[in-house]
């Protein structure tokens, strides 16, 4: 099975940037973008990341919002924190350089089982075998096992491959297998006639490649959030997120969700009220946008703003910030397609006054 695998992987692998180098560094930054993000999606981020830090150092050097404006779009936020700590701690203890042993680089920040493996294997050529979603559903597939994804699965999903891994190669092994179930053993709708090892494969025989593993049902809330865009001038008013949580440490306009039986416009003035400490008489809707997060959908309100009483706020993480300087400051996505909206609207009304 091993020898069909690499003679496939070899003809059929994608050319992706981070395939043409052992660099840990590069290594561990592709891998931690690809976390439930698609490869065609990663490359121009992968690309920018690599132009602003070319090295773990200007990584460390960076700033926390330098780091996050970089990764915008790409959510999960979190994950550039972990990068951004991760490199921080390892120019301090390893001078720059990542770690070549397992136990060291589990220790860190957003070293997680996968991270580590896939980094030990691909850089390093260590024989640790990887567990991502693909592998999990070829293994699962090629051994007939029912069920979902679980952590007392994973323990016999690992027994499976460490039986047929490698002992030389393994990080073109892990590549193989994570390269089998994105283009081949796909969640919906596999293709298995063009497989390169169905005949090892038990829920082909059986006919039970469509429901192994067992399709997760997804309970997906619709929300509404409404958000203030509050002009003085030609700037406008932002608030910082708190340093830990969702999207911790990113910028939004004032706002948030719409509780039940509350009108749109009953809601901001409450948001405004409870985080700025402020009256807003609001105008017109400026647009709607809509996002979704792994378990919500999110319809997002945006609604043109006064400030009715003093615009000097008591708390730290407000600021006034001119339309030109927004660009340098990390949004969620939600709220960087406001700041694209202001932008092409040149921050300007119909009369020639700027909006708010």
């Amino acid at each position: 099975m091993r020898k069909e695998l690499s003679r496939w992987y070899k003809v059929h692998k994608r050319e992706l940037p981070w395939r043409q180098t052992k660099d840990p560094y590069k290594i561990w930054v592709s891998e931690v973008m690809l976390q439930q993000t698609t490869a065609s999606a990663v490359i121009p981020y992968y690309k920018k990341w690599l132009n602003l830090f070319p090295s773990m150092e200007a990584l460390a050097r960076a700033s926390r919002q330098r780091v996050l404006k970089t990764w915008e779009g790409l959510g999960y936020y979190q994950r550039a924190g972990n990068l951004h700590q991760a490199a921080r701690m390892m120019c301090r203890q390893n001078a720059c350089q990542v770690p070549n042993s397992y136990e060291a680089l589990i220790a860190l920040p957003g070293f997680g089982p996968y991270i580590t493996a896939a980094v030990l294997s691909i850089a390093y050529g260590q024989p640790v075998p990887v567990l991502d979603a693909n592998v999990r559903r070829v293994v699962m597939r090629l051994a007939g096992l029912r069920g979902q994804f679980s952590p007392r699965l994973d323990k016999i999903l690992l027994e499976r491959v460490r039986a047929i891994f490698p002992a030389r190669n393994g990080g073109d092994f892990n590549q193989a297998m994570m390269e089998l179930g994105a283009l081949v053993c796909r969640p919906r709708n596999p293709s298995c006639l063009l497989c390169p090892v169905q005949r090892f494969c038990l829920a082909f025989k059986c006919g039970e490649q469509e429901i192994i593993p067992t399709p997760k049902k997804r309970n997906i809330q619709e929300i509404e959030t409404v958000v203030a865009i509050i002009g003085d001038g030609r700037r406008y008013l932002i608030q910082k997120r708190p340093p830990h949580g969702l999207m911790a440490g990113l910028w939004e306009f004032p706002g948030g969700k719409r509780e039940k039986g509350e009108s749109l416009r009953g809601a901001l003035q409450r948001e405004c009220h409870e985080e700025l400490d402020a009256e807003v008489k609001v105008g017109r809707l400026l647009l709607k946008v809509r996002h979704a997060y792994t378990r919500f959908r999110v319809t997002l309100f945006a609604f043109e703003c006064e400030l009715t009483g003093p615009r000097r706020f008591k708390k730290k993480n407000i600021r006034w910030v001119f339309l030109k300087a927004l660009k340098r400051y990390p949004f969620p996505s939600g709220s960087a397609k406001i700041v694209r909206f202001l932008e092409d609207a040149g921050g300007r009304s119909e009369r020639g006054r700027p909006i708010g």
